[in-house]
């Protein structure tokens, strides 16, 4: 996708309280950790709702406070280490939480039930700190920890459901706070992030409830409390817009180390059965988490890997597929689960687009750029698995130049299979040189085959730099543009404080679409018929209904083929529970009837051999 992903706004009402408040809010923000300048101690008794609050942000950030009372539902010996802890006897306001985090460094010696009084500093932390775009997580540090008794019954678990999440998912943030939420009021019956904020460090509890995203390999998954919310056709639940973020999704972790019990594996589609309650926490990398104290067991529906259908004798089969840092370092079952899924699964497509082609070693950062081992394991592995004897063509890159892991030197590569199409080679391109087009018996042609789009283009730096390839089926010949656009990272999350969320790594991938833009033009024009067939195709990391997609399509230079599928299939990545597009194919005017296929392989599967699902084209030119 493709595609991912804090800077608490209220600052701005604290540090208006005095310029030390402001110095010392300022140098705290920089560790995402907020405090306030004057640690006393509050005169009155503290309950856990007092400080709280009604807003994002604690009235009491940075004050010590001392004895407050609550029974711990939870505590996590491991990563941030801590326990929870909630108050029972709770007030009549439904936007403060009774449940909040308290921070012990080291293992905690409590346990779930005891009755406690913890005497500690009110801290905002922010997961991910200050540039991250998350929230802060209100929690007590640095405490003094009284138990007072043990054994006694955990307060009653917050339902969570489809009836208790509002539909709508955030309000707009306040212009004076540069679209933070963090100083507005809390409206739990009205939107929900606030309902999930009014719930943080409380005890809750999900009933029996849908993967939307699979068991990943940090022991989590996520489940939708809302399953009439956007379904996919095979049980997830699907990103549509910026403004349809799906508000019934929630991660869930447990408490339990994983050598005491090991996390459950999950596909997309499977059931979360029973009862799952523990403390409602918020994380770095997800949000709102349901750290379950109690964890239900997953049933399994039984998903199944797509096959696409193998493409007739005068139809042209073109797929892309993000292949996820391959390189020789790879255990040689990675090259053969991937070639398998070619055979198999992609019907032994034609040409195959493929991303993520690392070098011949790696991330091992030794100036090699050449690919040829890697790309000769990967089509060895393909004939082995019963496949066609690929040929390829690919273009090295300069040495740390086009992103990626450090040291791969990852790129786009041709693999194509020369019993049914040809490759036109034109020489002179490489990492450096632009590839032109001409006009040549009265249609267009490249001047360097493979050649790269632009390379010296600023919307390429340090980005993986368009491969384009002239190839012959049937006596037409066809124009394939291989991309990997730049990713998300650094943008902003869904359940950040700032809504709605800074985007800003739409900024190069608008220029990079630009520039593919401009080359299809120059092909389209060069035709005499304008019957130029022209495949954008590849990584695109950006949705369907984005501007990067939108400017790839000016002028109706292309169309995504991924809008003939209908609406619950229009996926290929599976993030935070959301599935979306990032993958595409696009297609110019002259590709008139063509059937496209997401093939669902990867994404929706706790066992991936790959993050993406390749994407597939057949069409008669």
């Amino acid at each position: 996708m493709a595609g991912s992903p804090a800077r608490p706004a209220s600052r701005a009402a604290l540090m208006r309280r005095s310029p030390a408040v402001a110095a010392l809010c300022a140098a705290a923000l920089g560790a995402g950790l907020l405090v306030a300048a004057s640690p006393q101690a509050a005169a009155d008794t503290v309950r856990i709702h007092d400080i709280q609050g009604t807003t994002r942000i604690s009235p009491l950030v940075g004050q010590r406070v001392e004895a407050v009372p609550g029974i711990v539902t939870g505590v996590r010996t491991y990563s941030s280490r801590g326990f929870w802890f909630q108050d029972t006897r709770p007030d009549a306001d439904p936007a403060t939480s009774e449940g909040i985090f308290v921070f012990t460094s080291r293992v905690p010696t409590v346990k779930a039930g005891d009755a406690v009084e913890v005497t500690g500093t009110v801290t905002e932390y922010v997961p991910g700190g200050s540039s991250s775009g998350n929230q802060s997580l209100t929690q007590l540090s640095q405490p003094a920890v009284t138990v007072v008794s043990s054994g006694n019954p955990i307060p009653p678990a917050q339902v969570i459901d489809a009836r208790a999440v509002p539909s709508r998912y955030t309000p707009a943030g306040d212009p004076a706070a540069q679209g933070s939420v963090n100083a507005l009021p809390l409206q739990p019956r009205s939107y929900a992030l606030d309902f999930y904020e009014s719930l943080e460090g409380m005890n809750v509890r999900i009933g029996t409830s849908r993967v939307v995203g699979a068991t990943d390999p940090y022991a989590e998954l996520w489940v939708t409390v809302k399953p009439g919310e956007r379904p996919s056709a095979r049980g997830g639940t699907v990103y549509g817009s910026y403004t349809a973020q799906n508000t019934g999704r929630l991660q869930v972790q447990q408490l339990a180390p994983l050598a005491e019990s090991p996390f459950p594996q999950a596909d997309v589609g499977d059931r979360l059965t029973g009862r799952t309650e523990g403390p409602l926490d918020y994380n770095q990398y997800g949000g709102y988490t349901l750290a379950a104290r109690e964890l239900g067991e997953v049933q399994s529906r039984g998903l199944k890997r797509e096959k696409t259908e193998a493409q007739a004798k005068n139809e042209l089969a073109v797929a892309t597929y993000n292949v996820e840092n391959l390189d020789p370092g790879d255990p040689q079952e990675k090259f053969d689960a991937l070639a398998q899924a070619v055979v198999t699964n992609l019907a032994s497509p034609d040409v195959l687009a493929l991303e993520e082609i690392q070098d011949d070693n790696g991330p091992t950062d030794d100036g090699t750029v050449s690919a040829d081992e890697t790309l000769r394991r990967f089509t060895e592995a393909i004939t082995a698995a019963g496949g066609p004897r690929y040929d390829w063509r690919s273009i090295d890159p300069v040495d740390k130049a086009d992103g990626g892991e450090p040291g791969g030197n990852i790129r786009q590569a041709f693999l194509f299979n020369p019993a049914r199409v040809s490759f036109t080679d034109r020489p002179g391109g490489d990492a450096t040189t632009a590839t032109g087009v001409v006009r040549e018996r009265g249609g267009a042609a490249l001047t360097h085959s493979p050649g790269r789009v632009d390379p010296a283009d600023p919307a390429w730096r340090n980005s993986r730099k368009p491969l384009a390839g002239e190839f012959t089926f049937r006596g037409e010949r066809v124009f394939l543009i291989a991309n990997h656009f730049a990713s998300k990272g650094g943008d902003e999350p869904l359940a950040g404080h700032r809504q709605p969320p800074t985007r800003s790594s739409e900024t190069q991938r608008h220029a990079q679409a630009a520039s593919v833009n401009t080359f299809v033009k120059k092909l389209l024009s060069a035709d005499r018929k304008a019957k130029v067939l022209v495949l954008v195709l590849g990584d695109i990391n950006d949705f369907e209904f984005s501007t990067t997609t939108k400017t790839l399509t000016a002028g109706k230079a292309l169309k995504p083929a991924a809008l003939s599928l209908p609406p619950a299939e229009r996926y290929s990545y599976v993030f935070q529970g959301n599935s979306q597009i990032l993958d595409q194919i696009l297609v110019t005017p002259a590709v008139k009837h063509f059937h496209y296929d997401s093939v669902h392989i990867n994404a929706e599967f706790a066992d991936q051999n790959s993050d993406h699902d390749p994407q597939v084209l057949r069409f008669r030119p």
